[in-house]
């Protein structure tokens, strides 16, 4: 996930060690250049992921991950903004497994009876992730300079990905720490008992699911606000509340801890209201992606309107908008995994494709509409847009999506049924 690269955050550290005077261009640059791979593979991605498993996609994403963040810092030095630009591009093809990964290994790994809970836990350890980063960043790039940050990055990742190989598995199947009772129970639970079969994946039936085509729409709903936040928060923080760099990224990080510590809560009622009945699994996810779409609506409104000088109120409104918009771990990112587990990675792919093109687009708007960063009426226009697009693309979910499971996700049965129907 992109993150507001530090090479030029260095001004406070700039008497001690190396810093870049790259201009805004040059630095937006290397921001979006992690998209331009993050974007092309996705659809691929998803694809691999269902042949291949979750496993060792997600190893070589972390890892490559891990070795550029370690070399960055000497080739910034020797190749200038074009080794940094490369480096995320890579960066960005490799992170493109991730997501579709994750989502085929949600798909094999946890019973129905636990997915809300589990899966927004495994989701929001991106955003603890963030916040980590956000509070290190400022105290590693003032301690030791901006290079610990990608040192301490990539050495984490190594660390991970050495740990996952060894204790890590893309099925229940192929675990060997998991008791026989527990296979069983999961094995049950999504009705994959038996050998399991590499289906075709049925491409003109998930183009044509309107279903599908409704989580997309909330998923790129989702991104504008939440990139145009990410990307946007720490000159807002810096330039309007004249906030300092380690009290920046201190403050930067509560909206995602606030963010994952109530993804906890949402998971758990979620599975508590599908399992006494309160609700249908559709109206449960209708209910918490309308909290994690329309919540930080009405807080990124509330937002614009904050007295100028007003740093609490600025950033408790920061970290409702945020944190709040937890409850999308329980409704469109489930959506793919109801309708066809079997093609979980493939409709990921696909989602996080379009969405991520949102991700590329959402901060390049805020650039044309923001030309004085100190105006917080221009900033206010900004707020506002985002908070229609979350509206928007939340009411079209409700309308049109569903957690039915679709025929075609077992194309064999399907057909099975369909030549039974001419028969008689």
């Amino acid at each position: 996930m992109m993150r507001r690269d530090p090479l030029w955050w260095d001004e406070e550290c700039a008497g001690r060690t190396k810093y870049f005077d790259w201009s805004h261009s040059v630095q937006a640059m290397i921001l979006s250049s992690f998209f331009w791979g993050y974007v092309v593979l996705q659809i691929p991605a998803g694809v691999l992921a269902k042949y291949f498993g979750g496993k060792v996609l997600m190893a070589i994403s972390v890892g490559m991950n891990a070795l550029l963040s370690l070399v960055m810092p000497v080739g910034a030095q020797y190749g200038g903004w074009q080794f940094v630009c490369a480096c995320r591009v890579l960066q960005g093809l490799t992170q493109a497994f991730v997501y579709p990964s994750m989502h085929h290994l949600i798909s094999q790994w946890i019973p129905l009876e636990e997915k809300g809970r589990l899966s927004t836990i495994i989701y929001a350890g991106g955003q603890l992730g963030i916040a980590l980063q956000l509070i290190a960043a400022g105290f590693l790039a003032t301690a030791w300079g901006w290079q610990a940050i990608f040192y301490t990055n990539g050495t984490l990742g190594v660390i991970w990905t050495v740990t996952y190989l060894v204790f890590g598995a893309a099925s229940p199947e192929q675990s060997k720490l998991i008791s026989q009772e527990e296979l069983q129970f999961i094995q049950t639970s999504l009705g994959r008992v038996g050998e399991q079969k590499k289906l075709p994946t049925p491409w003109s039936k998930i183009i044509t699911c309107l279903p599908f085509w409704a989580a997309v729409v909330a998923h790129c709903g989702q991104n504008w606000g939440f990139f145009t936040l990410m990307t946007e928060m720490p000159t807002y923080m810096h330039k309007v509340l004249d906030v300092n760099l380690t009290k920046n990224g201190v403050l930067s990080s509560l909206p995602y801890l606030a963010m994952f510590l109530l993804s906890f809560p949402m998971g758990t009622m979620t599975d508590l209201i599908i399992r006494r009945g309160w609700l249908s699994v559709l109206n449960t996810r209708k209910l918490f992606n309308s909290i994690g779409l329309w919540g930080p609506a009405l807080a990124l409104i509330g937002l614009s309107y904050t007295p100028e000088g007003n740093l609490t109120l600025a950033v408790v409104m920061l970290t409702i908008s945020v944190g709040i918009n937890a409850g999308q771990y329980c409704g469109f990112m489930l959506i793919s995994i109801d309708l066809a587990p079997n093609f979980s990675s493939s409709l990921m792919g696909i989602s996080n494709f379009f969405a991520n093109i949102i991700s590329i687009i959402a901060p390049i708007v805020c650039g044309v509409i923001i030309n004085d960063e100190t105006d917080t009426h221009e900033w206010r226009k900004v707020f506002f847009l985002a908070s229609g697009i979350y509206v928007c693309t939340n009411l079209f979910f409700v309308l049109f999506t569903s957690s039915d499971r679709q025929p075609w996700n077992e194309p064999e049965e399907a057909d099975k049924k369909t030549n039974q129907t001419e028969n008689i």
